[in-house]
């Protein structure tokens, strides 16, 4: 019982953070919603032996968030309601911001989780390593390509907005 107190603790006391990087990785609530619920349930069954319980939870994340990539046929959703257009003094940032995130969304999903890690979470090399189950230098390789695929993608929208 004592276990099922301290999860709870744990899910209370972290959730909206862990909320906020399936965000990232997903760019949808609701499919982080539901990440973040898979990703906390695959926890309970494991807590006991879990010594850093953010970092592992982290770790489930991203694995189950690059296991749906792989599964999932992403295609564009047809809607017949198009967003609010921002006004006023912000429309230049949030229109970076999209265009930010837009790219984003356009890398591997590896890479874009290596992106959140590293920039969003600020974490160092060597934990997103351990989190992501792979060697320092794989981190280091991939935040590369990353960075250099989005230094693109800002060199093309530059160019349109020309």
């Amino acid at each position: 019982m004592a276990d099922r107190a301290i999860y709870q603790d744990f899910v209370l006391a972290r959730s909206d953070l862990l909320l906020r990087t399936a965000y990232l990785l997903t760019r949808d609530w609701a499919l982080a919603e539901d990440l973040l619920q898979e990703s906390l349930a695959k926890a309970w069954f494991a807590w006991p032996g879990i010594d850093e319980p953010e970092a592992y939870v982290r770790r489930v994340l991203v694995t189950t968030y690059t296991s749906w990539w792989r599964r999932r046929w992403r295609r564009e959703l047809p809607s017949a309601d198009l967003p609010d257009a921002p006004t006023g003094d912000d429309v230049a940032g949030v229109g970076e911001r999209e265009a930010l995130w837009r790219a984003v969304g356009r890398l591997p999903a590896k890479q874009r989780a290596v992106v959140v890690l590293r920039f969003y979470e600020d974490l160092a090399v060597a934990e997103v390593a351990r989190l992501m189950g792979c060697n320092p230098g794989t981190i280091k390789s991939q935040t590369a390509k990353a960075l250099a695929k989005l230094r693109v993608d800002e060199s093309i929208v530059k160019e349109l907005h020309r």
